[in-house]
């Protein structure tokens, strides 16, 4: 398995000889845009999920999304044919009630801006939710994403209790999540809509932060885990700040042009098309000259652009892509021209 290399971190994808599946002994799922979007399960995830059970290994859902709690959550993935219990589930809400916790007395009221997985993460933690800016005691708002119909007088009320002083928290920043009709606003845009209001900065918790990294090993006693997901400044920087690897599939917000131009601290250890990346090893990408290689392509950085020549499975192409374009970069973010090299592959 690819190790991080120097200060520039990784410069080409991992290789691994066995399955993932039987590599590692727990995989760290996140759940938009890798297992589901929009309610309904990613084509091959089921299945997927399904046989890298059968090889042995435990399964872990880990999403910044604070709007459902673990139990709804569990629910749904049985019902997309995923069994799940609650315990399977660790949120960004769990993860930002124990930060909050540790700050606060037991029993305090929490004005909650955010969805029933915020209410329940704090009550688990002895703490109270409440909906109003101006209720005695206040100790701490939290922000979370609460769907598309939180109403606009929520963030007012945050913003009063902010305003006099009171700590904010928000369980993630994701400016975005993925949606059965496309790419829509996260909870880090509505936590942009009060940090304007009150020149306030929160405490987060969500990926990538330690936080949610530690509530993910006190949960789950994972001694070998891979974090799974679909977004470079979550999934897969919080690997990287955890110090384990991880695998980037192209199923969620993550492009193969922005895979490319990755800094170090989002640069995956594997990458493949979808969660079928569980139930296959993963070829190495060998340096060749002034190359790298993968499979029948053979990438570099050319003159003004990255170059692709060769023939074969067009993932290989992209991981010989990554070698090139990661190499180039160094420690920054590769701005080397793609767009031919990517357009052999159909990206």
């Amino acid at each position: 398995m690819g190790q991080q290399g120097g200060h520039g971190g990784r410069q080409r994808p991992g290789g691994s000889a066995e399955a993932l599946s039987r590599a590692y002994d727990t995989a760290l799922l996140d759940l938009d845009g890798v297992v589901y979007a929009g309610g309904e399960a990613i084509p091959y995830a089921v299945p997927a999920l399904d046989a890298a059970r059968a090889e042995g290994m435990h399964l872990a859902y880990v999403t910044n999304n604070a709007l459902r709690t673990p139990e709804a959550v569990a629910r749904h993935l049985t019902e997309l044919g995923v069994p799940a219990e609650a315990s399977d589930v660790i949120t960004s809400a769990q993860a930002v009630a124990r930060l909050i916790a540790a700050e606060v007395p037991a029993g305090a009221p929490v004005l909650v801006i955010g969805g029933e997985g915020l209410r329940v993460a704090l009550r688990e933690r002895g703490l109270v939710p409440v909906d109003s800016a101006d209720t005695e005691g206040l100790a701490a708002v939290v922000q979370g994403y609460g769907g598309p119909e939180l109403p606009w007088g929520r963030f007012a009320e945050a913003c009063y209790a902010i305003q006099r002083g009171v700590p904010w928290f928000a369980s993630n920043t994701d400016l975005t999540i993925p949606g059965a009709r496309g790419i829509g606003p996260g909870n880090g845009a509505a936590v942009e809509v009060v940090r304007i209001a009150t020149g306030a900065e929160p405490r987060v918790a969500g990926k990538p932060l330690p936080p949610m990294h530690r509530e993910t090993v006190l949960r789950t006693g994972a001694r070998r885990p891979l974090v799974v997901g679909d977004r470079l400044d979550t999934d897969i920087e919080g690997a990287f700040n955890g110090g384990v690897d991880s695998l980037l599939v192209l199923t969620g917000v993550t492009d193969a042009a922005q895979l490319l131009a990755a800094v170090p601290e989002h640069r995956p250890t594997y990458v493949d098309a979808d969660l079928r990346g569980l139930l296959r090893g993963q070829p190495e990408v060998e340096a060749a000259g002034d190359g790298f290689v993968c499979g029948g392509w053979t990438a570099s950085a050319g003159d003004g652009a990255l170059e692709l020549t060769g023939d074969g499975e067009p993932l290989d192409g992209l991981r010989a892509l990554c070698g090139a374009a990661w190499t180039a970069a160094g420690a920054g973010s590769c701005a080397l021209p793609a767009e031919k090299a990517l357009a052999r592959l159909g990206w």
